[in-house]
């Protein structure tokens, strides 16, 4: 069993599958607070589903894409069974967690969608810096950077570890607090080798529940 918050067809509004017509699947819960979530509404309640309930209603939307997100998806030992379960049916499965636990039991399948908590989000400690070394260049690394402070401690970060060489590296400007044309600019002032990243989702829907 696992607790979801919700089930709903959209547009995926981030990373490489961006634009894409996709299921998401948002489990419910969190174990951290960052300033700039927009989640919120993902922290309690929702409802308690089987794996087999869970993909069926998934199979309503016959996608090919589908999006496992939360809340935090991990923070549910389950959402391991349902990734391999989505992979199984056939679906290109990816997965986006904060970044602050472990995913080496997620399904080699699985495009993991890994977060970087900068000092920005309030959540830095955080960040379960052993995920690296299971990363591949089928996954994706994710900065949501909140100010020109965060920006540098990113691009320290992409440049000491060599993130890039791992996999594709996002910066996402903190929506509403950091302007996206300032980080483009700053982007390629400093020639770093990341995409950069807008919420598709926003910009067609703004603050809206369920898209």
């Amino acid at each position: 069993m696992l607790r979801i918050t919700e089930i709903f067809y959209s547009l995926q509004g981030e990373t490489s599958r961006m634009g894409l017509p996709t299921v998401f699947v948002r489990l419910t819960g969190c174990p951290l607070r960052c300033g700039y979530c927009d989640t919120g509404y993902a922290f309690s309640g929702g409802k308690s589903m089987s794996i087999s309930e869970i993909m069926g209603e998934v199979a309503s939307f016959s996608p090919r894409y589908v999006t496992v997100t939360g809340g935090e998806p991990l923070a549910q030992a389950d959402s391991l069974v349902l990734l391999a379960a989505l992979c199984d049916r056939g679906y290109s499965v990816s997965l986006e967690t904060s970044g602050a636990l472990d995913i080496a039991r997620v399904d080699a399948r699985v495009s993991r969608i890994v977060d970087i908590k900068t000092p920005g989000s309030g959540e830095v400690e955080k960040n379960h810096w052993n995920n690296l070394a299971y990363l591949t260049f089928h996954d994706e690394i994710k900065f949501v950077l909140c100010d020109r402070a965060d920006y540098d401690w990113a691009r320290q970060k992409l440049l000491e570890l060599k993130l890039d060489v791992i996999c594709p590296v996002l910066f996402s400007p903190a929506y509403g607090q950091l302007v996206p044309a300032d980080l483009a600019a700053w982007i390629l002032q400093d020639q770093l080798p990341v995409r950069l990243q807008l919420q598709l989702h926003k910009l067609l829907w703004g603050e809206c529940v369920g898209r």
